[in-house]
């Protein structure tokens, strides 16, 4: 297993993504890296505000990153905000304007632009909520028994029972 401490052996979106989770941190949110909302979605970073908020951060590290991904969209229907979080080089020209901005690297970051808020239904926000809750708590398990890892898993989210 790779040291989590060590960032150059990380992926540039990888690294972006370990930033923007620290400066998450300094306004008391918490995050999920890589976390699956729904099939055929994987956003890079959500972040689970004190008060229940849900942002999602898509984590891009180059002009063909974004260029490429055309599945960012899908991903509004999962938050009360959307970022985009990119670094000092990125041409932040070619980002939607409605979208926030962040900067980052890979120990911190600095929110740029905030998006206008778009709440959440109740029962998507439930829903969210649960996944949030299941992944993390999964993650922490494997960490500590990683024999359970892959135990539940289908298609890259928990089982619903």
């Amino acid at each position: 297993m790779p040291d989590p401490s060590d960032i150059t052996t990380f992926q540039p979106g990888q690294r972006l993504a370990r930033g923007v989770s620290r400066h998450m941190r300094s306004h008391d949110f918490t995050c999920v890296e890589e976390l699956v909302p729904a099939r055929g979605l994987r956003v890079d970073v959500m972040a689970l505000g004190p008060k229940g908020e849900v942002w999602v951060i898509e984590c891009k590290s180059s002009r063909a990153d974004f260029m490429s991904d055309s599945k960012w969209q899908g991903y509004l229907d999962w938050c009360d905000r959307y970022f985009f979080a990119v670094d000092a080089e990125f041409p932040v020209e070619i980002l939607p304007e409605d979208a926030g901005l962040i900067l980052a690297d890979g120990y911190g970051a600095e929110i740029v632009r905030m998006p206008d808020e778009d709440k959440l239904p109740p029962a998507r926000r439930k829903k969210i909520h649960m996944i949030f809750a299941r992944t993390a708590a999964a993650r922490l398990q494997s960490y500590r028994d990683p024999g359970v890892a892959g135990m539940f898993k289908e298609n890259g989210m928990f089982k619903e029972k």
